[in-house]
């Protein structure tokens, strides 16, 4: 669960406001929800991208996101504090990986990912217990993992395209 942080002393640098995802850190309520939301444009300027493409993308926003998460861990000393995004960022690309476009598939990539970001099932709980940006990104990777074994069944069981 993620704490709310202190207030900061000094203004954010450029790797905080990386970790908050631009505005959607800041969202009074559910900022991992909207924090996913902001996810969706960037996974829509990535889809075109060729399979290779996308996964290189995704694993360097993922290293960005954990060096973000960390700075921003103490710049509001609390390692996984609410305003801290970029990992739901991170998270809905692993989740979107491969998946054929459709806004079904969009939409319940968004649902599944949030499902497992709360719930957090093995692995992703073993991640959020280390304190650190590397676990505060692994725990939304390994839920978006398990989101994007959700959306294969789907399209397995011919749900979605």
């Amino acid at each position: 669960m993620t704490k709310k942080p202190p207030r900061p002393t000094k203004p954010p640098g450029p790797w905080v406001l990386l970790a908050a995802w631009g505005p959607c850190g800041y969202a009074p309520v559910a900022p991992g929800t909207f924090g996913t939301l902001g996810a969706i444009p960037l996974y829509l300027a990535l889809r075109h991208l060729p399979p290779l493409a996308y996964l290189a993308v995704t694993a360097a926003v993922v290293a960005l996101a954990i060096v973000a998460a960390d700075r921003a861990g103490r710049y509001w000393q609390v390692a996984d504090a609410s305003p801290i995004v970029v990992d739901e960022v991170a998270g809905y690309l692993v989740t979107m990986a491969l998946v054929p476009f459709s806004w079904a598939a969009v939409a319940a990539g968004f649902i599944a990912f949030r499902i497992f970001d709360v719930t957090k099932p093995w692995p992703a709980s073993r991640f959020d217990r280390v304190k650190t940006g590397f676990g505060v990104v692994m725990d939304d990777v390994a839920a978006g993992v398990w989101a994007w074994v959700v959306l294969q069944a789907l399209r397995a069981f011919g749900i979605l395209p």
